[in-house]
């Protein structure tokens, strides 16, 4: 249950220590040893312990002394005090100044490891609570947003494998998303009552990226100057999101590799085995057949993360979520930040659905930020709209008229009909919704549509 936890002795008696070291170690427990106050406070405070096991009496500095000062330091890692001379008074001043349990020699095995299993318990609690205070939050909404065809499949998908163990590659354009697919998936896990971890390998210089990922032992490289634990094994028990996994150098992705195969590492400048129980979701933007193709990501990774592929449409591809999406962000900002609403009247709605939207979702949230800055409380039209956005609109239009068309009966015949398609296009070849969409009266529009060649079997 506590595999890999990370324990230190401080005591000055070898025996005792090494006694301890034999019961942790057959728990598959990691174990460094101090002999004397002095030195276990400095290792206590440089490295990174789940638990520690501390002696009251020992000669210089002794194990109250220690622990007045851990906590004076801010470390609250859990300590256990240890002593051949016990009595009560000496257990609650001990346990006043901040011991998790006090403990007498001659040491029981039992309850040297009950008390430790314990301790574990709340160690790993509070490591939770610190991963959790200090998470960014996202940029992208918590949820898979919208209805249309593309984005309820991607749900279906989500509920199907959730709640297995396999691995899963997600692949889509920056900003569609990605890591809200992997926070769902992780979310409908049986994994989810632990936090997911999360890596942006493209946001970690190379020369970090091992040390990121598999943490690193004190004196490794120059900085560091205290152990440190990487995501692997912060994530052991849950899930590790490795988002742009295809940034990371061919070097790193063979270490990856063989760490994914066998659940199993070494920190940066350690020897110590670390094994980890990992489910792996991984996420880019780009095509990763072409990345093998041009000798940049290894086939054997690509295929060890393949197991379930999931892909996430751009918002260009969905344009009928676009109101939708703006709906949920307006809600958004007005119960976070108790701002008054912002309207969007339809031919503002009808523009927006037209927009290519290079940035997809993460520019979509921005563009509404920015609308409420601008225009809290009013109903925002097409003139209101950021110029940049009106000017795309209008080089869609002028792009509907080939070159070379000088007539005007013709040039308004073909904008008519490019219109009318897209349009039918956009409303998933409902005729009545396309109608509500831009305006016409259904007959109409019907008498149009066969005009143009799009009469009941694409209108209907």
């Amino acid at each position: 249950m506590h595999t890999n936890a990370s324990i230190l002795i401080i005591d000055d008696e070898r025996d005792i220590r090494l006694s301890l070291r034999g019961i942790f170690e057959d728990e598959d427990w990691q174990v460094t040893e101090a002999g004397n106050g002095t030195e276990g406070l400095g290792l206590a405070l440089e490295g990174d312990f789940d638990l520690i096991f501390l002696d009251i009496w020992m000669p210089g500095m002794d194990g109250m002394a220690v622990l007045c000062a851990l906590r004076d330091k801010g470390v609250d890692t859990p300590v256990i005090m240890i002593s051949g001379h016990g009595n009560i008074e000496t257990a609650v001043t001990a346990l006043k100044n901040g011991a998790f349990d006090f403990i007498e020699k001659p040491l029981s095995l039992d309850n040297v490891l009950v008390t430790a299993g314990k301790a574990l318990e709340l160690s790993l609690l509070k490591r939770e609570n610190r991963e959790l205070r200090s998470r960014i939050q996202p940029e992208e909404a918590p949820t898979i947003t919208g209805s249309s065809p593309g984005i309820v499949r991607l749900r279906e998908l989500v509920a199907q494998v959730g709640p297995t163990e396999a691995w899963v590659l997600i692949t889509g354009e920056n900003g569609t998303g990605k890591e809200i697919a992997a926070r769902a998936i992780h979310r409908a896990s049986k994994r989810a009552s632990k936090e997911m971890i999360c890596v942006n390998c493209a946001a970690i210089p190379e020369e970090l990226i091992e040390s990121e990922l598999f943490g690193h032992e004190k004196g490794a490289f120059t900085g560091a100057d205290k152990a440190k634990k990487g995501k692997f094994e912060l994530a052991d028990k849950s899930t590790l999101f490795l988002d742009e996994i295809a940034d990371m150098s061919l070097k790193t992705q063979a270490k990856i590799l063989r760490i994914l195969q066998e659940q199993k590492f070494e920190r940066v400048g350690g020897t110590k085995t670390f094994k980890v129980d990992v489910r792996v979701i991984a996420a880019t933007n780009k095509d990763l057949v072409q990345e093998m193709v041009e000798g940049r990501f290894r086939q054997d990774l690509y295929y060890r993360l393949n197991v379930f592929p999931l892909s996430v449409p751009p918002l260009r591809e969905r344009a009928e979520d676009i109101p939708e999406m703006i709906e949920f962000f307006s809600r958004r900002m007005i119960e976070e930040q108790s701002l008054r609403p912002v309207r969007f009247d339809r031919e503002s709605l009808d523009l927006l659905k037209r927009y290519a939207w290079p940035g997809n979702v993460r520019e979509l949230k921005n563009f509404v930020e920015r609308l409420f800055i601008l225009y809290q409380g009013q109903e925002v039209n097409v003139s209101m709209l950021p110029p940049e956005y009106r000017a795309s609109a209008a080089r869609d239009s002028l792009a509907m008229v080939p070159d070379g068309i000088t007539d005007f009966k013709e040039a308004r015949a073909r904008f008519e009909e490019a219109f009318l398609r897209r349009e039918l296009a956009h409303a998933d070849g409902n005729v009545a919704r396309m109608s509500e969409n831009i305006g016409l009266e259904r007959t109409y529009l019907y008498r149009k549509l066969k005009t143009y060649g799009l009469g009941a079997e694409e209108g209907r």
